[in-house]
């Protein structure tokens, strides 16, 4: 039946609101994805008010976990190279979305195959959910756009209003215990173990990294939102590998932000490779250059 046009001019009225709100949370950090719907279709996973890349690659295990903390079942993503050998130990790599993403967001087709070529065990944590910030305790912000709008103004995968108020040590401690789980369950070696993550996800990974340095061997940051964090933290690790990978086009985290953490790196001797991208804008270097990050990971052992 067709339509009359004030509906259609009325639909189209909403789209356009529902769309400058998304672009609004993406200049905010947030990766660009809506809100998980109630009951994810077929070839959709469950998120908690985001989501990644659908469909799944089918090559990623979603696993659920009970979380006693809260008393929830909270997903991961797990990927197992079929290089892997049961009796022998095997490079884990960690991975940490940004703000909005999921267990999901980081397992993308691009570094599942540098994975399965390396022969590594790639896994995903939730972070309890897409705001967790993996721990980062709320701080004065040291540059960058201005705060996020009210949380009335963006999609719920973001504003954070019903999260409990200990979220953030929530989502640490959960990230710590699904690691805790793949260790259990396969022979990973501890000095090929790495973490990275992107945009909250990249500063959760340098502030996990400076809380438990002995946990990792190098750790990669893409286009980091570590606005509250002190770049002199990283003289607690003076000698773990870092790589950082920026878009000198991010509009959300602003390259500057990068530049003043490599400027710290510099002068602390801490051993580092920085690629600023041409053009690179906030997403797009999740996978820009993941062919570099495997390569770094792959150089360095603890």
């Amino acid at each position: 039946m067709r339509r009359p046009a004030a509906f259609l001019n009325r639909t189209k009225v909403s789209l356009a609101v529902i769309s400058s709100l998304l672009v609004v949370a993406g200049a905010r950090g947030a990766l660009a994805q809506a809100p998980a719907p109630a009951a994810p279709a077929a070839g959709q996973t469950p998120g908690r008010g985001g989501r990644g890349p659908i469909p799944v690659d089918p090559r990623v295990q979603i696993r659920m976990h009970h979380f006693a903390e809260t008393n929830e079942d909270i997903p991961y993503a797990l990927f197992v190279s079929s290089k892997v050998d049961p009796r022998k130990k095997a490079p884990l790599i960690v991975t940490l979305h940004g703000l909005g993403g999921t267990h999901t967001t980081m397992m993308r087709p691009v570094a599942l195959d540098l994975a399965e070529a390396n022969g590594d065990i790639m896994v995903a944590p939730m972070g309890y959910n897409p705001r967790g910030w993996y721990g980062i305790p709320r701080g004065v912000r040291r540059g960058g756009p201005p705060a996020n709008p009210a949380p009335a103004t963006i999609p719920p995968a973001l504003n954070g209003a019903n999260d409990p108020p200990n979220v953030r040590e929530l989502s640490e401690k959960e990230t710590l215990e699904v690691i805790d789980l793949v260790r259990k369950e396969f022979k990973i070696d501890d000095d090929r173990t790495y973490l990275m993550g992107h945009s909250m996800g990249g500063a959760g990974t340098y502030y996990l990294a400076v809380k438990y340095p002995k946990q990792w061997a190098a750790i990669a940051v893409l286009a980091p939102a570590a606005f509250s964090l002190d770049p002199n933290s990283l003289a607690k690790i003076p000698k773990m590998p870092v790589m950082v990978v920026h878009g000198d086009m991010d509009t959300a985290v602003p390259v500057s932000l990068s530049r003043n953490w490599v400027e710290a790196m510099t002068s602390l001797k801490i051993p580092h490779q920085y690629i600023e991208v041409p053009g690179g804008d906030h997403g797009s270097v999740i996978t820009s250059h993941q062919a570099e990050v495997f390569a770094f990971f792959a150089k360095h052992k603890r």
